[in-house]
Parts: structure tokens; sequence; C-alpha cells
């Protein structure tokens, strides 16, 4: 076994082992890991920069030392000096591999930029925020009636618009006085009134009429990505969304490995925080650029997240939701302020709502969601599916809703498939697999047109075809098996097997070759055995979870089925169901809601009376838990068979008939199909 250094990129997941000396650049370029250069490796351009990780990282099996990576050198000095470097970011061309590293590269330094699908969905929202606009008349100062400006100001609101007290920071009375005398006693004053809080808190004053608008952030913090949806406060208009990759990743990609990071590393959950709170004020700044407004206009933000990413964002350790009984510090809502949260880019007296938990892994997103889609008024029985590196499920109907967390990981995203990567221009987001000729055809992110269709080559000459998505990947498995190149359970064909030369021999096993592009330098793109594994593991938690609150509930089947979340959106329902990530139900009633835990976080913005609602709701919910429910196991192992072995597809059986070829004939090499006549392989 080589003794050279083991290097691991994050978010792509790609390792590697390398000679000491090698420069990370090199390694990133020998990995096919998407690390920009244009200098030629002289320290110029510093579109390589990374950032490495120290510390131990069980998920990675690595502990990284101090001197994982070479000193600091004099390039590296000048160009910091010059134009400067984010503290903790090394030049990928500079810095040298010493001894095994984690090395995160972060979205700016990435060639295919990271495509965040969570745009907001169309949504029909009763404005009633909980910061207003007040333009008031203000008594000038009279030296017979001895009163200071904020108590003018506080009579004026009374008299004008029956606010009878106000409560205002210091940082704001060191500025009143000078906007009064500039409106000339005319001013316009930003309130924000808690539903928690009968005293409304002045955020903002502007001398007379105030016509910029005002603004607040509705951000959906994910284990994956950032979303946020800049939305005018006065018509809820949502005027950006943009999103940044969670830099979290670089610690772990799933939950349960961020938290084994703070266990393993003192301080860890510190550095976690950090991470993410720049990442949100950057984003803050972005998005309020790209909308063409001044971020101080920003008075006010709602978060949903995940338990672990709330722990994290507030700067609580979240070690005790990694075991038994996954106490949360607190699960109810909590309104702060947002320099709390170190958003030193929005205005310094901005607000934050955190909407509540439901329990310790069943988070304010899936509150969100149940804000978003009301499964509590549903007449008939919804199952609600936020997809993402960790599920959120929701059951229920008028009469009762149920909740759980299922762990599926990351393959969804992209992430531990072998030509997998995140959602990019030049990604297969969607492939077909003809059943006669077994060729494949596909599409990638950033172009309209199928691989055989005219002017495909032609339009993704910049791009390149670079890799396969999360719904690429789920879309080329259910081909598989609709194909007949794929068993019931998971095993692909040789090729005599299935009769097509696309069936590679991998070892013991087979890969299915989607593009072959080598000869050019480019990417040979395939589904490995591997590859269909870690598929197969994260549909069969997700169904396992959703089978937990029907057998809660007493029921066999579900009336509909509702896709949430940005990557929901663009799954096929009939891939997810010939799949067997979801129950079975006709296919008119698997319907997408988008981004429902950012609409559920838009409303919340929006409209103050929401909060007390989901605060109502989240404590009529019931959780499941799936980490200690032994029937979970059970139901995991059943969901292992694509679709399922024993619950019945009848609806899936109407439109979809699945092939039924066996190719474990003795032992998992993807037999020939004729009776087990290979001899098997002496391990």
């Amino acid at each position: 076994m080589s003794t050279d250094p083991l290097v691991v990129f994050t978010p792509s997941g790609k390792r590697g082992r390398f000679p000491k000396g090698t420069p990370v650049l090199t390694a990133a370029r020998q990995l096919g890991v998407d690390l920009d250069s244009v200098c030629g490796g002289r320290g110029i351009c510093s579109k390589c920069q990374i950032t490495p990780g120290y510390g131990e990282f069980s998920k990675h099996g690595v502990t990284v030392r101090a001197d994982a990576l070479s000193e600091w050198n004099s390039v590296e000095e000048r160009y910091d000096q010059k134009r400067g470097l984010k503290p903790g970011r090394r030049l990928g061309c500079q810095a040298q591999v010493m001894g095994d590293v984690v090395i995160d590269v972060p979205p700016e330094s990435q060639v295919h930029k990271q495509v965040v699908r969570k745009a907001a969905s169309a949504r029909v929202i009763e404005m009633d925020p909980a910061t207003r606009l007040f333009l008031v008349k203000v008594d000038e100062p009279d030296m017979h009636e001895p009163t200071g400006d904020l108590e003018r100001l506080e009579r004026a609101l009374k008299k004008e618009w029956g606010i009878e007290e106000i409560r205002a920071d210091i940082s704001l009375l060191s500025k009143l006085q000078q906007v009064l005398r500039k409106g000339k006693f005319e001013v316009t004053v930003a309130l924000h009134k808690s539903h928690t809080d009968s005293i409304p808190r002045v955020i903002e004053v502007w001398p007379g009429l105030h016509e910029a608008g005002i603004y607040g952030l509705a951000i959906d913090l994910g284990s994956t990505t950032v979303a946020a949806h800049l939305t005018d406060l006065v018509t809820g208009e949502v005027k950006a969304s943009s999103g940044i990759m969670n830099p979290q990743i670089r610690f772990g990609e799933d939950l349960m490995s961020r938290v084994s990071y703070a266990m393993m590393n003192p301080g860890g959950d510190v550095e976690m925080t950090k991470a993410v709170r720049d990442a949100i004020d950057t984003l803050a700044g972005e998005i309020a650029g790209e909308a063409g407004i001044d971020p101080k206009l920003i008075l006010e933000t709602v978060f949903v997240c995940n338990p672990v990413m709330h722990h994290l964002l507030l700067g609580i350790d979240p070690v005790e939701l990694g075991q038994a009984p996954f106490a949360l510090a607190t699960s109810d809502s909590i309104s702060l302020a947002a320099k709390d949260l170190d958003l030193g880019t929005i205005n310094a007296r901005a607000r934050t709502y955190v909407l509540p938990c439901i329990a310790g892994h069943v988070g304010a997103d899936a509150a969100a969601v149940a804000l978003s889609e009301e499964p509590g008024k549903s007449e008939d029985l919804a199952l609600i599916v936020d997809v993402g590196t960790n599920a959120e499920i929701l059951l229920g109907d008028k009469n009762r809703v149920l909740a759980c967390s299922s762990p599926t990981g990351p393959a969804f995203e992209g992430a531990q498939i072998s030509s997998g990567q995140r959602a990019a221009p030049g990604a297969i987001e969607a492939i077909r697999i003809d059943p006669e000729t077994k060729e494949p055809r596909f599409r990638v992110i950033g172009c309209e047109k199928w691989s055989d269709e005219e002017g495909f080559w032609d339009e993704i000459a910049t791009t390149g075809i670079t890799g396969i998505c999360g719904s690429g990947i789920i879309e080329a498995v259910a081909e598989l098996r609709m194909a007949g190149l794929m068993d019931e359970s998971g095993l692909i064909g040789s090729a005599e097997a299935t009769g097509t030369q696309r069936m590679v021999p991998e070892g013991r096993t087979h890969s299915y070759l989607i593009h072959d592009a080598t000869d050019e330098g480019g990417p040979r793109i395939t589904v490995t055995q591997g590859d269909i594994r870690a598929i197969q593991l994260a549909k069969s938690a997700l169904y396992a979870g959703a089978r937990l609150l029907m057998d809660e509930r007493g029921v066999d089947k579900v009336d509909r089925v509702v896709l949430a979340g940005a990557f929901g959106a663009h799954i096929s329902a009939k891939h997810a169901m010939v799949l067997g990530m979801i129950p079975d139900v006709p296919l008119d009633k698997v319907t997408s809601a988008g981004n429902a835990a950012g609409t559920g976080a838009r409303i919340a913005l929006c409209n103050v009376a929401a909060r007390a609602e989901i605060e109502r709701v989240v404590r009529q919910i019931t959780k499941v838990e799936t980490a200690i429910e032994p029937r979970f196991q059970e139901h995991f192992v059943a969901a292992n068979a694509i679709p399922h072995k024993t619950d019945p597809f009848p609806e899936l059986a109407k439109i979809v008939p699945l092939p039924s070829p066996t190719f474990n004939t003795g032992g998992r090499d993807g037999g020939d199909g004729e009776g087990g006549r290979r001899r098997r392989r002496r391990a």
C-alpha cells in the first residue's frame, strides 16, 4: 500500500495519493477536480485559491496536521500584500502536499460554478411584516417643554399611528438628532414589532419620506447549500434569489460528519460557526449587489435550517444531537439581533427570526415546509418529502401530522458517485436509455437540447460534459432498470448478458458507459456498481422513513406525494417511482413544491402572524425517531430492491413494465445470463 499522503478534495469528494511536494493544483488536475487557474501556476491570477482543513476527519478517515501543506511562501506573501487572501486561504499552485490533507475548493475557485437551484417559488402571501415604515411629523424642541428627541418621536408615533411605546438601541440614538434636523423634523421610521413583544423597536430612521424601500432576507441554510431570497418588505416581491455552497462541507459532507468533527476537534464547532456566518454575510452583500440595493436597507432576516445547522448558526455545540436522546439546546423559535450572528453587511440594527425546530432530527426547515404546504389542512393523506443530504418527511391530513428525518447522505447531490458532481453547467442532469439498442441520450445543465439533437455539441462546446449530478444519476439508475441492464437487486449485467458493449468490466463487476471523451482529454462518465449501491442506500433510507410514518398512521398507501426542495423540484416522478424512492401512487399525484422550506421562510418573513401559527403547529406534529425505531432497518433492507422487494407498485406497473433479468449467477460479477455456467472466481 502506498505511503504517499492522501489528498481529499471537497465538495467533489475526489481523493488520491500523491508524493510529498506535489502542488495542490497538480493533484487537483490529476484527479479531475474543478480548480481554476489561468496564470500557469505563477501565483498571479489567484484563481486557484483553496482552503485546507485541519484536525480529525472521521468521515474521510484522516487526521490532518498543521504541517500537512508546505509553509506559506514568498509568492503567496506577495499576493496577500497586494490583493489580499481571506484568512485560511492558500494558493493551490504554491501550496505543496506534505501530509494527509482535506482541501476545500471554494465556489469562486471552481471553473464550472455551482448552480444552486433554489429559486423562489411563486406564492401569494398576505403581507403583514414585522417591520414596517411610518412617516411622522415630530414636534420641534422647545425650551419651555424639555423633552428628548426620542420621547417626541414616540409622542408623534402615538398621535399619528396609535403606537403607545417604542424602544431604541444606542446606535439609533447616536444618529436620531441629525436625521430629525435634516428632515426638518419629518422622518420615516422603520419599526419592528415581534409577535411576542408588545413594544416595537426602532430599526432605522430617514429624513423626510423614505422611498428607497426596506428589505428582508429569507434564508434556507442547508447542509449542502445556502439559499437566500431578498424580499421587499412592503410589496412582498422577491427582488433577487441567490445561493452558495455551504462552506462547512470541508468539515464533512453530512450532518453526523460535522457533529463528529466537533466531537473530535476542540473548537471545531466554533470553526464551523464562523465559516457559515462568514458565508451568509458574504451572500447578503452579493444578493443586494445583484438587486442594486444598499445592503443597509436589509432590516430583517428569517432562517430555516435543520437542527445541526441551527445549532452551528447560533454558536451552539451540536454534539448532543449526535447521540440519543438527540437533545436540542432549544426547540423554540428564536428572535435576536442580526449582529449577534456576525451579519455586519446588512443594517446594524436588523432583527433575525429563526423558526422553531420540531425535534432533535427534524428542524426548522421541516417546520417551514409545514408552514408552506400545510399538511394539517389537507383533506387527503399527503406525503411531503424534502429531498436532500438529510431528508425531512411529513405525512398528514387534517386529522394528524407526523414527521421524521431520514439520513439519505450526499449521493443524491452527486457526491460519492464515481463521475458525480454538484449541479453545474456541463453536468448530465437527465438521461434516457433505449430499451432496444441500449444506447443513451442525455441532457446537460446549460443546454436545452438532448445529445442526439442537432446543435447539441455546438452549444456545449464551452462547458463540455463534465460529470453527472444528482438528478442525472437517479435517472441513470432507473433507466438501467427499465432497459433490462440491471436486475431488481441492483446488479449490473455483463456485455454478454445484456447484449451491449456499453457494459464494461470493472473488477468483479461491470459499469455502464454513458460518455467517453478520453481521446480528447475529457472525462469518461460511467455508472458503476458502487454508484448504484450508493443510490440504493440513499433511496432505501428515504423510503424506509416514509414507511415508518405510514405504519404509524396504519396505512399501506398515501393519496399523493409532494417532492420538495431544490433537488426534489428536478426529480422526474417516473424515475423516482421506478427507483423506489417514494411509495406507489398515480404519477399525476406526484407534484413538486419547489423550495418549500424557502417558501416557508418567505411566508414567515412577510407575515408576522405566520410565525405564531407555525409555533402552534409544530407542537401538534408527532415526531417519529428513525434512529431508534427497529422497523426502520426492516423497511430499509426491503427497500434495497429496485423498486422494492415486497411492497407492490401497481400504479407504476400500469405505465412502466419492468423487465426481470437476473444477473447474480454465482457471485456479484454481473454473470452471463446463461444459467450460471460461468465459473465462480476464487477470492
